[in-house]
């Protein structure tokens, strides 16, 4: 996002697509899942074989509800691994039918999409928020979205605030009102490794999000009150963002994993991560001492 360019009257608008999964055509998505593994000339018992089992697992939608077990008749099930990925298939396939096409009528600068969440930058000179939806709506009659337009040139968009500024993007961690600071309690008897893994993430996040110096501050000020909040006796070390302070702290990471230094124990390590996988930055640069 920080490649598109800024104009004073390029706007930010989200769209979302209500109910996905239990609105993606079972059918036609396998029709669309067919007519890939034939374009791409995959392996003939690819093509026999893969159809037989998406047929299964499309049809194997059981749940409870109030004591009684059911069938979904259309769609897919919710929480399974399966379902986002078929979902991705149909989506896919309507982006390429339509988006072009889409751009270049409502002069849409730039497209993101995670998952049903979608992200436009548009031209309201050329065209507006409802007539854009109107389009979108009419894409297949599973599909139906909803819109939100910026306000004061702002826009949360998953867990990010985007400000749109004279000549750059501003983004900043965004929560929900309905956020509570609280983790699982330092003082539990959880397993360790659950206990850390959303310290990890907090970090993880704030030391990967392209965030400018005071919103960097701010978001560590907030991660170090939650971990305040669930008893975590910390003590942290500042300042750690780039631009506080040009020479990188040390992370404390090793290849076998993630050592939290502890005064008085052994370094106790997490779960390592493959090398493929590992995150640029898995854990914060913060060091926890144990409780008195």
């Amino acid at each position: 996002m920080k490649d598109t360019p800024i104009l004073p009257h390029f706007t930010l608008a989200s769209l979302d697509i209500s109910n996905l999964y239990t609105n993606i055509p079972v059918a036609e998505t396998q029709t669309i899942l067919a007519d890939i593994l034939k374009q791409n000339l995959t392996d003939t018992q690819t093509q026999r074989e893969l159809p037989g089992w998406y047929d299964k697992i499309t049809k194997q939608n059981y749940f409870t509800f109030k004591g009684n077990t059911m069938i979904q008749k259309e769609g897919l099930a919710m929480g399974t691994l399966s379902s986002g990925f078929i979902a991705e298939i149909f989506l896919q396939h309507i982006e390429h039918l339509h988006m072009a096409r889409l751009s270049m009528k409502h002069e849409i600068i730039n497209y993101f999409r995670y998952v049903e969440d979608i992200l436009i930058i548009f031209d309201p000179t050329h065209s507006s928020i409802q007539a854009i939806l109107d389009d979108f709506n009419a894409l297949h009659q599973n599909l139906q979205f909803t819109a939100e337009l910026e306000e004061n040139n702002t826009i949360s968009y998953l867990d990010i605030t985007i400000q749109k500024n004279p000549t750059s993007w501003k983004t900043a961690i965004y929560r929900k009102h309905i956020f509570k600071d609280t983790i699982i309690p330092y003082t539990t008897n959880y397993p360790t490794q659950h206990k850390y893994t959303a310290v990890k993430f907090l970090y993880n996040r704030l030391n990967t999000y392209d965030l400018l110096a005071d919103e960097y501050q701010q978001e560590e000020d907030t991660i170090h009150s939650i971990l305040n909040i669930s008893s975590f006796p910390i003590r942290p070390q500042k300042p750690s963002h780039p631009k506080l302070k040009e020479q990188k702290q040390s992370t404390h990471i090793h290849k076998n994993g993630l050592h939290l230094h502890m005064q008085g124990m052994k370094p106790h390590s997490l779960p390592s991560y493959p090398e493929t996988l590992t995150p640029k930055v898995p854990f914060a640069p913060i060091i926890l001492f144990p409780a008195n």
